[in-house]
């Protein structure tokens, strides 16, 4: 048998500018009239708020995403097909709005999205760069889906991704916990929400 030790989980260290990168918290995850309602998406939306609150105290970026498709989802395409749900973000619908506990400043962006990647079809690489960032802590939803995504774009696109693991939800947690612990084996940071006020103030992780 392979022995893995030493092969993965590096680590990553944070930048000196850091950004909070908030995937898609929007009401269809958090309320059970709507399909893709996820159990655990309600604590996962109090620990961004909380998340939230830390960023802005500290003046640093708060960014958001949300999904949102044209008439037919065209704009989606295999994708949209794929995941049949998704025509519930068809225009600007309830189901894409934010919850009142979790509801963007008027100052900080908004990036929607038709793909997984936040950064995928979207400006948002770009007003990372122009603001000097370096650094992504994310949370959001799914965890296997678009929180996946954008972290590993994250990565590729030159900036250290910190997932926070109580910050995101998915369908089960089996499914949660086994996409956390790809994503800091390869390509990500996993900290909780807790852990994330002193590393912003420490500049280091959890241990360091």
């Amino acid at each position: 048998m392979t022995d893995w030790d030493g092969a993965f989980a590096g680590k990553l260290t944070p930048g000196k500018s850091p950004a909070l990168l908030l995937v898609d918290p929007v009401r269809a995850y958090v309320e059970p009239a709507f399909p893709l309602f996820l159990e655990s998406g309600s604590a996962a939306i109090s620990h961004m708020a909380q998340l939230a609150d830390e960023f802005r105290k500290r003046h640093l970026p708060v960014i958001w995403t949300g999904v949102r498709y044209s008439e037919g989802g065209g704009d989606g395409g295999h994708f949209f097909r794929k995941v049949p749900a998704l025509e519930i973000f068809v225009g600007d619908t309830t189901a894409g709005s934010f919850p009142e506990q979790l509801i963007p400043h008027g100052e900080e962006p908004v990036f929607f999205k038709q793909y997984p990647s936040a950064f995928f079809g979207t400006a948002l690489d770009d007003w990372l760069h122009d603001h000097g960032v370096d650094t992504l802590y994310i949370g959001g939803f799914s965890t296997s889906g678009c929180v996946r995504a954008s972290a590993l774009d994250a990565l590729q696109h030159g900036f250290v991704p910190i997932a926070i693991s109580d910050a995101c939800a998915d369908r089960d947690e089996e499914l949660h916990g086994s996409n956390l612990r790809d994503l800091g084996a390869k390509y990500s940071e996993i900290v909780r929400a807790s852990q994330v006020p002193q590393m912003l103030d420490s500049g280091e992780l959890p241990g360091d």
